[in-house]
């Protein structure tokens, strides 16, 4: 629902609230929890959100927009458009999308920042730590990020001590995390949901071992955040990250970084902008108060203050809170329970037509891959006359249902496929 447009002086609060940084009102999350927006009821499949031309089964590449989403971001842009047809409290937009996120993992507001992307949101802890150009010893493992795993190779090349886990089994061993986490290592970095295979790490375990021996952990929640439930409370993980284009259905250039409220003094700025401060004032020009400096800057003390520099990208924000409220009101454990019944036949059904597993058989996780030589000469071309989307990769496919996908879409690449 719309609020009248909102009138500013030009006081100095006002115009920190303009840049995004008082406070957000509780009241507002209240009432857009209490109220969901038009369209949504909970109801499985949620196929009359979307407007999807065939069967599109490749969500972990990108999740289809919705028509809510679309529609909040269509009214984002008659704001643009400066036409009259709608108003936009910006600053309400951005407070409101950050504390549904922070519901939707357990986190405090406070807690999280914007970010423009999950490997921003990585750097920006790489260099907080200040492990760049340094002996320090990190951990990931095969299943991470390929971006990530470039990172921390470039760091290795500079001095780093990089130790990279192998799976087995389709797997990381908790067996070989506990190894490779040696006394003196300063952080550990997993994906939660792998994108390779939808491989899921056991997070509290991960974050237990490496907190005994004083490592910290950065997890990419990417393929995690709305798919599947996360505390990062309960979990003890240090920092995470994600983009908001996929299991959170938002769209590109906008995304989130967490760290817990106890580490954040462990974090450096390495990026400096107005975003970051409460307050400014100038000792320069006509009627300016006298001051010692020509210039002063009060610092934020918050995840945000620390991270968030310049202009975001706004028009994608009021679409994102249309996502997040659904997947507050409709729940990630009910989204994930009526998914898994399609990964479980997928993983039945397709060893038996000659293609290798990938993934392990319990997985939970809403991403499901299979080996098969060539895999793409041979099923590309098959799969798009059928109206069949899926990722496709040299040697191997990967398929990614969500909330539009039906058991009957399933069976029809199951069919295809064989």
């Amino acid at each position: 629902m719309e609020e009248p447009a909102k009138k500013y002086n030009q006081s100095r609060r006002d115009a920190l609230a303009l840049m995004g940084l008082l406070p957000f009102t509780p009241g507002i999350l209240q009432n857009i929890v209490a109220n969901p927006s038009p369209g949504i009821d909970g109801s499985l499949p949620a196929k009359n959100m979307f407007e999807i031309k065939g069967t599109f089964l490749n969500a972990a590449y990108t999740h289809p927009m919705s028509i809510g989403t679309a529609t909040a971001i269509k009214n984002y842009l008659d704001f643009r458009l400066i036409n009259g047809k709608s108003v936009q409290d910006i600053d309400g937009d951005r407070n409101t999308a950050r504390t549904l996120f922070a519901r939707l993992i357990n986190a405090d507001p406070d807690e999280v920042s914007w970010i423009p992307s999950t490997m921003v949101g990585e750097n920006l802890i790489v260099s907080g730590l200040g492990l760049p150009g340094t002996n320090a010893r990190i951990v990931t493992d095969a299943y991470h990020f390929d971006g990530s795993l470039y990172l921390y190779d470039e760091l290795a090349q500079k001095g780093a001590d990089v130790e990279l886990i192998l799976p087995k089994n389709n797997a990381i061993s908790i067996d070989d995390i506990d190894k490779a986490i040696k006394p003196g290592t300063k952080l550990v970095a997993v994906s939660l949901v792998s994108m390779i295979n939808g491989y899921q790490h056991d997070l509290k375990a991960t974050c237990d071992i490496a907190h005994s021996r004083g490592a910290l952990v950065y997890a990419d929640i990417i393929q995690a955040a709305g798919a599947v439930p996360i505390d990062v409370h309960a979990s003890g993980i240090d920092f995470c990250a994600c983009s908001t284009f996929k299991w959170l259905m938002g769209d590109y250039g906008i995304g989130f970084l967490y760290v817990r409220k106890d580490r954040l003094h462990l974090l450096k700025r390495s990026q400096y902008g107005y975003r970051q401060l409460t307050d400014n004032s100038s000792h320069v020009f006509p009627f300016d108060t006298p001051g010692k400096e020509p210039f002063d800057y009060v610092q934020g003390d918050k995840t945000r203050n620390y991270f968030e520099v310049g202009t975001l990208n706004n028009g994608a924000v009021p679409g994102l809170t249309f996502s997040l409220n659904y997947l507050l009101t409709t729940g990630v454990e009910a989204i994930q329970k009526y998914r898994q019944p399609m990964i479980d036949k997928l993983q039945q059904r397709l060893p038996s037509l000659g293609y290798e597993r990938m993934t392990p058989e319990t997985s939970t996780s809403p991403i499901v891959t299979f080996a098969s030589k060539d895999a793409y000469n041979k099923l590309h071309t098959k799969l798009v006359d059928a109206g069949i989307n899926i990722q496709v990769y040299h040697d191997r496919f990967r398929i990614s249902p969500s909330i539009y996908n039906t058991m009957n879409e399933i069976d029809h690449v199951i069919n295809v496929l064989s």
